[in-house]
């Protein structure tokens, strides 16, 4: 196993990587994991950083304690220096988002706790979320006198519809993981102390796929909303085209003939 942090970087964003998963961790456990500017530009650092490697085959972004992510640090916010809503979205928030879209591997969201704001926001750009059972999801924005913002007016619509997410936008109130679930928010639901085990265990299966097949499959799934069926066709066999002409397409034939697990080699 590959940790990064301790005396590398300060220890509120933690990076390991083992079997060729990486685990991003937020770890502000006292604070529920809220966002600060550092740990921000350290989160963005660390998921640019394991879609880079390409030992890396999938991601799982979790946090510790009992929190996911509560969002915004907002005592940060009352800072006479502090950046403007926006800037503070643009140089910082966007990217992270944009970043866990563009990674090519696909990024699960082991929700153990509240997310919360730009918390929530996370766990919805990721491909996948899975959720402890006491998990909630939250966009109180407007409590505060403000919009949805990091993704979660595109993301959210896109995976209960336009219905149920203008309802959660613009009410509030909180989703329970059983609900999320019900709903399409998250894929699996579990009991809280088998969480980290089930999401290693999705993001293993997920690293013994072909990368590039599956890096296209995750492109495919990304832009389906803005294509018609025509150009969804289209872009599919342009996309097995790629994955057809790639020694892994060879090795699974040849894995399926001969009754073995196949040995991927990507790249």
């Amino acid at each position: 196993m590959t940790e990064r942090g301790g005396d590398e970087a300060p220890a509120d964003v933690l990076v390991a990587i083992a079997g060729g998963v990486a685990t991003i961790t937020l770890n502000r456990p006292a604070a529920l994991n809220a966002l600060t500017i550092p740990m921000k530009e350290r989160l963005l650092a660390a998921i640019q950083g394991v879609a880079c490697d390409r030992a890396v085959r999938a991601i799982v972004l979790t946090g510790s304690g009992r929190a996911f992510c509560a969002g915004q640090d907002l005592k940060e916010r009352l800072a006479p220096d502090a950046p403007s809503l926006d800037e503070e979205l643009i140089l910082r928030y966007n990217p992270i988002v944009r970043a866990l879209r563009a990674a090519p591997q696909p990024v699960i969201a082991a929700v153990n706790g509240v997310a919360a704001g730009a918390g929530a926001s996370l766990a919805f750009a990721c491909d996948l979320r899975i959720a402890a059972d006491g998990a909630t999801f939250v966009l109180a924005f407007g409590r505060i006198g403000l919009v949805p913002d990091s993704g979660a007016t595109w993301t959210l619509p896109r995976l209960v519809g336009g219905a149920r997410a203008a309802e959660i936008a613009l009410l509030g109130d909180a989703v329970g993981a059983a609900e999320a679930l019900r709903i399409g928010l998250v894929s699996r639901v579990v009991p809280a102390d088998a969480l980290a085990g089930e999401a290693a265990s999705m993001a293993a299966r997920l690293a013994a796929l072909a990368p590039g097949a599956t890096a296209l499959t995750k492109q495919a799934l990304a832009a389906s909303f803005d294509r018609d069926l025509d150009a969804a066709l289209d872009a599919e066999a342009d996309a097995q085209a790629a994955a057809g002409a790639h020694p892994d397409h060879a090795e699974g034939l040849a894995a399926f003939l001969e009754k073995r697990p196949p040995r991927f080699s990507g790249g």
